[in-house]
């Protein structure tokens, strides 16, 4: 299962909606300041094409602005891969 940490940097005049939109969607976790229009989000799905896909649809998104890697943890499906 792997989890990505993503730095999202929203339209500042839709965060406050944006973060509110992000956290309604499967498999994503938003952490943010209200004061702020860069947000974290945790996403966490069960592939890493999955999470590819859940970043593309993000990314396509009215408010966002952009989205940034800040930390990715795919160590389950590299042991799997593996046999073990």
């Amino acid at each position: 299962m792997p989890i990505g940490g993503f730095v999202v940097h929203l339209h500042p005049s839709k965060a406050q909606g944006g973060v509110r939109r992000l956290a309604a969607m499967e498999g994503v976790e938003v952490f943010s300041n209200p004061d702020d229009p860069e947000v974290i989000a945790v996403l966490s799905t069960s592939t890493s094409k999955e999470m590819e896909r859940l970043v593309e649809r993000i990314e396509a998104l009215d408010f966002v602005l952009s989205v940034s890697l800040a930390y990715l943890n795919t160590e389950d499906e590299t042991l799997e891969a593996e046999g073990r």
